[in-house]
């Protein structure tokens, strides 16, 4: 398989720069196995679930993770943190002039940090007090690279799922974002059980492949935790008859990275690296609510393997000429999974 094999076009008006007024007032692109594609909105999420289903959430909170400031020598630095290790240090995406040597400080508008080392695209940085006050204070949410323009209020809230809950990512796990307290109210009224995991979003899920051959690619790890009651959550409905309808892409290799080959999922905390092609054998996932990906992107490639190669680019250039909304603050697609398909199958 070839970077270029997940490629499309793409109109640079499609991409949406603001959420709309309302969460759930996002179109939803129905997916299904076979048939034609069903157009709507993201409430009919309500008549595609069924009891006995449990609906799994990613409740990562993003964190304000962009800083700006200058180098000691005086030159601008633009700070982006990738991950929190250690409640003074984290791993930083440097934005400078010239690289930087081990004792160089980057001042804030409030705060300072010294660069302790250089860890391969990533500089480790300590700050001088907790990194998380240290954000709250001279941060800004890191809104992703195609929206082109700079954070606003709203995007403190908009930019964040109603049900984050643990501190650690520098995006959101977006298709999260189309829920609101109403809408999971009136899943649960159907009989439908929710679990939430944790990922800790990296910036590298918005990053192209840097080679052609997919083979080659090593993925970008991320943080995920699974408490034994999400676990058992999942493992009883599944054992009921019900499906597992991931929330995400982040949701699926989380999951996919805890089960086993019995298809029970196992509570624990970890690093997952995994890297979901076509051909990939799902374990856990029977659907998927996600929101459109960028071309070449390892996201993309995931949602291929899930829905089918051929079928998911259709459902793609059939959203592009009905003009829905892409990426981030864009709309939804509702997939179910294709079992049984290898690599450019239909």
């Amino acid at each position: 398989m070839q970077r270029a094999d997940f490629n499309y076009h793409l109109p640079e008006a499609l991409i949406a720069q603001e959420p709309l007024a309302e969460r759930t007032a996002s179109r939803l692109l129905q997916v299904p196995v076979t048939g034609a594609f069903v157009h709507g909105t993201f409430t009919d999420l309500l008549t595609l679930l069924r009891p006995e289903d449990v609906l799994v959430l990613n409740d990562t909170q993003v964190i304000k993770a962009r800083l700006r400031g200058e180098k000691d020598s005086g030159g601008r630095a633009e700070v982006l943190v990738e991950r929190i290790v250690s409640p003074s240090q984290a791993l930083c995406q440097v934005r400078v002039s010239k690289p930087l040597h081990a004792g160089r400080e980057i001042r804030f508008a409030t705060s300072s940090a010294t660069v302790a080392a250089r860890e391969g695209e990533f500089y480790r940085l300590t700050f001088d007090a907790p990194v998380l006050d240290v954000l709250e204070r001279d941060g800004e949410i890191p809104l992703p690279p195609y929206v082109q323009r700079a954070p606003a209020a709203a995007d403190l809230t908009r930019y964040q799922t109603v049900f984050a809950r643990h501190a650690g990512a520098v995006a959101a796990p977006t298709a999260g974002l189309h829920f609101d307290t109403a809408l999971l109210t009136n899943i649960r009224e159907l009989g439908v059980n929710i679990a939430r995991i944790t990922l800790h979003v990296g910036a590298g899920t918005f990053q192209p492949l840097r080679t052609e051959d997919l083979s080659a690619h090593r993925m970008h790890g991320e943080v995920y935790a699974v408490t034994e009651e999400a676990a058992s959550t999942i493992n009883h409905a599944r054992s009921r008859g019900g499906r597992v309808i991931a929330v995400g892409t982040t949701v699926v290799r989380t999951l996919e990275s805890v089960a086993d080959d019995t298809r029970r999922v196992h509570a624990g905390q970890g690093e997952t690296a995994l890297f979901i092609t076509p051909g990939f054998s799902f374990q856990v996932v029977d659907a998927l609510v996600t929101n459109f990906h960028l071309p070449q992107t390892t996201l993309l490639m995931l949602v291929c393997a899930f829905a089918g190669r051929e079928r998911l680019l259709a459902a793609y250039a059939e959203a592009v000429t009905r003009g829905y909304r892409f990426f981030s603050y864009g709309d939804a697609q509702w997939l179910e999974r294709m079992a049984g398909k290898k690599f450019g199958e239909c």
